[in-house]
């Protein structure tokens, strides 16, 4: 049993380290970690399995703080235990170059498992990481040997489930008994504008017990022992756990504990210092740990260590006994590909009629994901149209977690923050799958995992008013900006069957940011590539020079990207048989292109070239960099609407006689 009064004043320890964090910064939220404190010291002290001598210890157990507002009881868990945290980076919370920034940051932190924040993102990532540990421990796992065998904790709050993208994910995680997910619900019943009463008054325990959850409540957030016994309780269940923890937030804050002004200001320097005083903390030294609360916490390393040592063992064991599955396990959690993984893949013949690039992608992702056992994910309920449906694999389901196929349901946010979760996890190269005009409802998700610098793949079809009769609301118009407007995504629009194989082989290998794979419903030709267009593995420079037509210097560029390529070689081989020079560019990645040295880009677009025409079924907003100030600009300015593809083409004046009239018309200046 433990000493009442150490585990009282490491807990406290917790509280004032964060409160003093973020006094010291003059910013922040010490309401959650001064109100989650006690929760925080259970999870981490009696239950966590993780060795911050290792943060990246595959088989630890993953913990997100949902809320990360309340970052700093993180960071305070963090130094405690002994990561590699500084008390000096406590000290700079929240200030220019520090490892502690406002919110939780994947990726700068030592032992961050997700980036967190954006609220209902946290939740739904742990749905995406239990995923993983299920499919992992199904395809890794010996009945004689256990290498994959761990929890994903997680502090969920008021905020993070009154968020869509929340609810979204836990139903399918009820759905898939992810017995392994165990979320801590801090129930303070505050939020920025007062008492949650004012907007959020269901039962939030029965809506989870009405998506498969088990759910307990206890009595109080502050009492370690029943929240160590709920813990235990939710281990023994099959079902993803949620666990209703009363709390008062800013707990100890003599005014303002219990209101929404413990949220998100500094207590004060008279109020903490009050606070301090209430609960028989030291009020002479500010970030004070006690030494033998700090012998408490580096407990927790030295059980960690010992945890990983022993699976170590097991798995030197395991290796022995199985050593190709040991290989594969080791290849694939330290994010290297296998040999010629790419080759063998289809080089598609020209072809007038081609087909569409959703098409082809359904086929080059089938012919990757035979090479690369870690590729897994599917789409929100448009698998068929989509085209993502792995055929030697059978769906991920509560009694098949070897699956590789995910039914995620009509649910674009839950599914993106779901596959970043899995991203996070490693041991999986996740995709996720919609029509790009509902890109909308996860940009979220997608902005995250560019922040996080996560290997998540997006297939993104029916990509223009090429998809004809649906109309307007299915028609992406600004979509394509919005998306290339994120930075580190990588943004690629292929335009035939063989540069849709190279926007995959692309995306695959960009393990340090994830790429939205923008595809066509209507059929495109595939190129000549053999003789009048040039090879599509130009593609990975983002832009590269599809033919020169004509027998002199280049007088004109036409650039296009995806479907629209097409447009440019019709009006350009007009314009070549009017006796003119032209250059043709295929442009399906603008963020590739830059990449690229100067050199490079000026030798695909040379400055002395200034009459330039791009030509793309969306609004043009952003060409202007490419085509200069004597270019013009083919693309849309509104809506489209309801109508057969071909007429939509003519009607909104996106056409091969547009473009070249466009170009007579430069070339007479």
């Amino acid at each position: 049993m433990e000493n009442k009064d150490l585990q009282n004043r490491a807990i406290n320890t917790i509280r004032f380290l964060s409160a003093d964090g973020v006094q010291k910064a003059n910013s922040g939220h010490p309401g959650l970690p001064m109100g989650t404190a006690a929760i925080a010291y259970t999870v981490w002290t009696r239950h966590l399995k993780i060795n911050p001598a290792n943060p990246e210890w595959p088989d630890r157990d993953r913990f997100i703080l949902s809320g990360g507002h309340g970052s700093m009881l993180l960071y305070s868990l963090l130094h405690l235990t002994g990561f590699d945290l500084s008390l000096d980076e406590l000290k700079s919370f929240r200030q220019w170059g520090s490892r502690t920034p406002g919110h939780p940051e994947y990726g700068l932190t030592p032992g961050i498992d997700a980036t967190t924040g954006p609220l209902g993102q946290g939740l739904a990532n742990g749905v995406g990481m239990a995923m993983a540990e299920a499919h992992l421990a199904a395809e890794f796992n010996q009945p004689d040997a256990k290498i994959v065998d761990h929890y994903t904790y997680a502090i969920v709050t008021d905020g993070d489930l009154m968020e869509g993208v929340a609810s979204e994910a836990a139903s399918l995680a009820g759905h898939l008994r992810l017995g392994k997910l165990i979320y801590l619900y801090d129930d303070n019943r505050i939020s920025i504008e007062g008492s949650t009463d004012i907007a959020f008054t269901e039962d939030r325990g029965k809506r989870f017990e009405a998506y498969g959850w088990h759910v307990q409540r206890i009595k109080d957030g502050n009492n370690v022992e029943e929240i160590d016994a709920a813990i235990q309780a939710a281990k023994k269940d099959s079902r993803p756990s949620l666990i209703v923890c009363p709390t008062i937030i800013g707990f100890g804050l003599p005014t303002k504990q219990g209101t929404a002004k413990a949220h998100g200001e500094p207590p004060g320097e008279e109020e903490l210092l009050n606070a301090k005083k209430n609960l028989g903390w030291p009020t002479d030294e500010n970030f004070f740990i006690p030494q033998d609360v700090k012998e408490l916490f580096l407990e927790v390393k030295k059980k960690g260590t010992a945890a990983e040592t022993e699976w170590q063992k097991d798995f030197q064991a395991y290796q022995k006994k199985y050593p190709e599955q040991a290989q594969e396990f080791q290849r694939r959690f330290e994010g290297k590909l296998p040999q010629n993984w790419d080759g063998g893949l289809t080089r598609y013949e020209a072809d007038v009629k081609g087909a569409a690039t959703r098409k082809t992608s359904g086929e080059v992702l089938n012919q990757i994901a035979a090479k690369l056992p870690e590729v897994m994910g599917g789409s929100a309920d448009l698998a068929p149209s989509n085209n993502t449906w792995l055929k030697d694999s059978e769906a991920f389901q509560p009694d098949k977690p070897a699956g590789r196929n995910i039914h995620f349901g009509v649910r674009e946010h839950g599914m993106g923050a779901v596959v970043n979760g899995m991203a996070y996890h490693k041991g999986i190269i996740p995709y996720g799958a919609t029509f790009l005009v509902f890109s909308d409802y996860m940009r979220g998700a997608i902005r995250v995992s560019a922040l996080s610098h996560l290997h998540a793949i997006w297939v993104l079809t029916h990509d223009s008013i090429g998809l004809g009769e649906d109309g307007p609301t299915h028609q992406p118009v600004e979509h394509l900006t919005a998306l290339r407007a994120i930075p580190n995504l990588s943004v690629i629009r292929p335009c035939d069957a063989n540069e849709v194989c190279e926007a995959w082989k692309a995306a695959i290998k960009r393990t340090h940011g994830p790429t939205a794979l923008i595809l066509t419903r209507q059929n495109v030709p595939t190129l000549d590539r053999s003789n009048s267009f040039s090879s599509a593995d130009g593609l990975s420079k983002g832009a590269y020079v599809l033919a020169d037509l004509g027998s002199g210097d280049p007088e004109i560029i036409l650039m296009a990207s995806g479907s629209e390529v097409s447009l440019i070689i019709e009006a350009g081989q007009k314009l070549a048989d009017a006796g003119r020079n032209v250059r043709l560019v295929s442009f399906p990645s603008w963020d590739l292109f830059e990449a690229q040295p100067e050199d490079y880009q000026k030798k695909v677009l040379p400055d002395s070239i200034a009459k330039r025409i791009s030509v793309e079924a969306g609004i043009t907003m952003g060409w202007e960099k490419w085509i200069g100030s004597q270019g013009i600009s083919i693309g849309m300015t509104g809506f489209g609407a309801s109508a057969p593809a071909n007429t939509l083409y003519k009607q909104f004046g996106i056409t091969a006689d547009a473009v070249l009239q466009a170009a007579e018309n430069l070339l007479k200046k």
